[in-house]
């Protein structure tokens, strides 16, 4: 079985759109795989109405760990080097590229701080 949100990664749409088109709860791998066989008219238009630029998901995971979760991306995540778990010592991601400076960014995600590398 296939949660909502499972089935709305699969389909690259976003959770509410899946709710909001009365995808149930939970639902089967035949279930989904017969609307993606077959999209309704709101997955062909939305779809269609994408330009790229946006992603839906993205894929989350910490350098250090593993650790990883699809999320819905915010607009202020900065373009990151890495990604690690809160909890990490940042001694324990690889260091910064000679001569790019570091800067952290908390709340990346569930629990993730973005490690961005840039030219000072």
């Amino acid at each position: 079985m296939l949660t909502r949100r499972d089935a709305a990664l699969r389909l690259d749409i976003p959770l509410e759109m899946a709710t909001r088109h009365g995808l149930p709860s939970r639902m089967t791998e035949h279930e989904l795989e017969a609307i993606e066989q077959d999209p309704p008219a709101w997955l062909i238009q939305s779809r269609a109405n994408r330009t790229g630029k946006k992603k839906v998901w993205v894929h989350l995971e910490c350098v250090v760990c593993g650790f990883a979760e699809d999320a819905r991306p915010k607009k202020w995540w900065p373009d990151w080097t890495y990604l690690s778990c809160d909890y990490h010592s940042p001694e324990q991601v690889p260091e910064p590229t000679a001569g790019f400076a570091r800067h952290e960014v908390d709340g990346i995600g569930s629990r993730f701080v973005a490690m961005v590398d840039e030219r000072p």
